[in-house]
């Protein structure tokens, strides 16, 4: 299997416009490509599985063992003729030192490491920025370097010097060019457009064979027979990673919250996941079956996982500074309104855990909406939740007949746990 990990530096040089690039040359070219992406991220993904025609799988060590990382990588990379894996951040960049970090996920996987680095205001500095990552760890290996953001022939071949002279392969150079950007908006980047940028240069990779051959035995013996129903679109309920609806298993059907009423009446399980629900208040304000429908639900024990966008669905409101309207009025499971104002705009970022049922949930936390109210207003938490270092953070947790609501996107094996009666799932 020929497979490779994608790092750069820092944030911002140019990983997912050279993921996207290779994917699209190598589907072009009639392979069947395996995308991940290392972390929680929910945005890549979309850009992954838009140019591959597969889904892309996350690989997050600080939800996962490394036996399970090794797991998930074979059982999604079974049949693909190349895997391909984003990083994250900078390449040892984690919660805790490299914990956490894309590195981490190379080590596990013992994959070879393609570098992006860019390049728009350095040259010969480039020696000593490269010549550092590669001999920082000994227990991974690169495959050599891709230049982002090259000015002009002469910088090129400065950049190709340097290679020359540490012995890193110089895999391509990329061009100063503003139509191989990707633009960023709001929570992350826009995954309503599509971009098929391709890299004109040829690309030779040093493939390595990854380690482990494992099966995938946490599908095989964990998938779900529960009958699940899942809010999703392609923004306000998209966050959701492939692993959770693979363990819900094969009895798993979506509705559409703007659109759709789900039947509900013989589902035993109801996920609401997170995305920019904010951004259609109007849609689902006006889908009142819906929201009626869901309440019902709830209201009868019917079994709930909310996270993030989903759990502020759930609240009583959402307020906006978009539209007339101010308030848009919401399913009113949970008694809380959320302010999506933009004076109340305050980033929450981070991994979180919290024990509930006898059980450690882990997690991940990204908004900027914040509960509105004072005093009795304010959110009630059944538990304190933690930080990837262990301390405590503000972040409520909600149980409320067998409904589950958090701004915490949680793993996928702590949503299948919490679906089927909070009966023992092995991590």
């Amino acid at each position: 299997m020929k497979s490779f990990l994608i790092a750069a530096p820092s944030s911002g040089q140019g990983k997912t416009t050279v993921s996207r690039a290779l994917m699209t040359r190598y589907v072009s070219q009639g392979l069947k490509v395996q995308p991940f992406k290392c972390g929680p991220d929910y945005i890549d993904t979309k850009f992954h599985e838009t140019v591959c025609g597969r889904p892309s799988v996350n690989l997050d060590t600080f939800m996962a063992s490394p036996e399970h990382i090794r797991q998930l990588f074979n059982h999604y990379s079974a049949g693909a003729d190349v895997s391909i894996v984003e990083g994250m951040m900078g390449f040892f960049d984690g919660y805790d030192r490299e914990r956490g970090s894309a590195y981490e996920v190379a080590r596990i996987l013992g994959l070879p490491v393609v570098l992006v680095a860019d390049a728009r205001s350095a040259a010969y500095s480039m020696a000593a920025l490269l010549s550092g990552f590669i001999n920082f760890r000994s227990d991974v290996s690169f495959a050599g370097v891709i230049f982002n953001r090259v000015g002009s022939p002469r910088h090129e071949a400065m950049l190709r010097q340097v290679c020359d002279d540490i012995g890193l392969p110089c895999l391509a150079c990329l061009p100063n060019d503003p139509d191989l950007e990707i633009g960023s908006r709001y929570l992350g980047l826009d995954f309503s457009t599509e971009k098929t940028s391709t890299l004109n240069s040829p690309l030779q990779l040093c493939w390595l064979a990854t380690k482990g051959t494992q099966e995938f035995s946490i599908l095989k013996s964990h998938t779900s027979t529960l009958k699940s129903i899942i809010a999703r679109n392609s923004e306000s309920f998209s966050f959701i990673y492939q692993e959770t609806i693979d363990l819900l298993g094969p009895d798993v059907s979506f509705f559409d919250p703007e659109k759709d009423v789900p039947a509900l009446d013989d589902a035993d399980f109801l996920l609401l996941p997170g995305g920019y629900p904010e951004k259609h208040l109007a849609a689902l304000r006006d889908n009142e079956p819906c929201r009626e429908t869901i309440r019902r639900y709830a209201e009868r024990g019917g079994r709930v996982v909310a996270e993030c966008g989903g759990m502020m669905y759930l609240c009583q409101a959402i307020e906006s500074d978009d539209g007339p309207d101010g308030a848009y009025p919401m399913c009113g499971v949970l008694p809380y309104t959320i302010s999506a104002r933009r004076e109340h705009r305050h980033l929450s970022l981070g991994y979180r855990s919290f024990e509930l049922f006898g059980r450690e949930f882990r997690g991940h936390e990204f908004h900027y909406t914040q509960f509105l109210g004072e005093g009795s207003a304010q959110p009630e938490s059944v538990c304190q939740v933690y930080n990837a270092k262990g301390q405590p953070v503000p972040t409520p947790v909600f149980h409320h007949n067998n409904v589950l609501a958090s701004y915490t996107h949680l793993r996928p094996a702590d949503i299948l746990f919490a679906a089927s009666d909070n009966r023992h799932l092995d991590n």
